[in-house]
């Protein structure tokens, strides 16, 4: 996390005492969207080492290691279900296949479109909600503002940290004013939320 943004995120006290105590990781270069979605729809539900055996066995399906979609396409759900997946698992990693290649996705830059912009388009995939298209612009497409509201570790680190004692609405209303002074670097507030929890 560069100076500037650490001197951002510490005029919010809180903050200051997690850039102190916390160490994150630098993210890793921009990813493939497209196998993001994928590998996070195995994921959903499962431990990480679960779902890290099973998108692995997935992508053994495939010659030369990349899931191209006119290929899952194809694929019946019998092979499909032979990795581990679920039948509807299967099915929305078909659907994710399928809006790639209709809307000609592939080579996509997808820069030039806003954070709200990529989250109503990903959303109308059957299968693809809210929370995992953000959990992609932060780390496949290093977004730098997403607040994953909705997000069970950002709400606990949250509560834990500020004392939120609202529930309900009124705690994600609380949530979302106290991550305001936060933009426009909200996606490394997040990250130092996620890991202080996980340390404490």
């Amino acid at each position: 996390m560069n100076k500037k943004i650490i001197a951002h995120l510490s005029k919010d006290l809180k903050l200051k005492m997690l850039v102190a105590n916390v160490e994150v990781q630098p993210l890793a270069e921009r990813g493939d969207l497209y196998s993001s979605l994928i590998r996070a729809i195995v994921g959903q539900q499962l431990s990480v080492k679960a779902a890290a055996t099973i998108y692995g066995r997935f992508i053994d399906l495939f010659e030369d290691g990349y899931a191209y979609p006119e290929e899952v396409m194809e694929m019946d759900l019998p092979t499909l279900r032979s990795v581990g997946l679920s039948r509807q698992k299967s099915g929305y990693i078909q659907n994710i296949a399928q809006f790639f290649t209709e809307n000609k996705l592939q080579d996509k830059d997808w820069a030039a479109m806003t954070d709200d912009e990529i989250i109503d388009f990903l959303t109308a995939i059957k299968g693809v909600g809210k929370w995992t298209v953000q959990m992609i612009l932060m780390f496949t497409l290093n977004r730098d503002n997403v607040f994953p509201v909705d997000d069970l570790g950002i709400q606990n680190a949250m509560r834990s940290l500020y004392e939120i004692e609202e529930t309900g609405r009124a705690f994600k209303t609380k949530m979302k004013e106290i991550s305001l002074p936060w933009q426009p670097y909200r996606t490394h507030a997040c990250r130092m939320l996620w890991r202080w929890k996980d340390q404490i």
